[in-house]
């Protein structure tokens, strides 16, 4: 009983930034970037600095999907690593949508504001590069780096004009 709870207030607190600005406003001035970070990889060779997920990682990404399947991304971006691109697989595969990389060193750049203006946006990255997107967006430094054994960490971000709020929930 305790987890259905839970699990319907995740799914509310997930679509509550589309419903409550597709109220407010047209699509076109809104953003929404769900932010996460790649879920548990491989540690069993430290010299690998690509490795791939782990089971409890394909969990997780297969996870992410379902908490997920109720958003109705534009797009699906991810760094160019196994991890964070297995880490996307399930969503872009449920929802139809090509994985597309981006430049984990030129994060929130002016072209991709202005690609995603408007859109629905899963970004895939890393325990750093993750808060430090979300920190770009809001144009000042909010977010510390994610702790190196969270891999359940949902940023959402709404951007509608120069107003930003961003969401943060912990799912386990």
């Amino acid at each position: 009983m305790k987890r259905a709870l839970f699990f319907i207030l995740l799914i509310a607190a997930v679509l509550a930034p589309q419903q409550f600005y597709g109220q407010e406003t047209t699509s076109d001035q809104t953003t929404v970037y769900y932010c996460i970070r790649h879920a548990e990889k491989d540690r069993s060779n430290a010299d690998n600095k690509n490795p791939n997920l782990t089971e409890a990682g394909k969990q997780r990404a297969a996870k992410w999907a379902k908490v997920f399947e109720n958003v109705a991304f534009d797009a699906i971006y991810s760094t160019d690593y196994n991890r964070t691109q297995q880490t996307a697989l399930p969503t872009s595969l449920m929802q139809e949508l090509e994985i597309q990389s981006y430049d984990p060193r030129n994060l929130y750049s002016a072209d991709f504001a202005a690609a995603t203006q408007g859109k629905t946006v899963l970004v895939v990255g890393h325990s750093n590069t993750t808060p430090m997107f979300v920190n770009a967006v809001l144009e000042k430094e909010t977010y510390p780096w994610i702790a190196d054994d969270n891999n359940g960490m949902l940023f959402i971000v709404t951007k509608n004009g120069e107003k930003v709020t961003v969401q943060v929930l912990q799912i386990d």
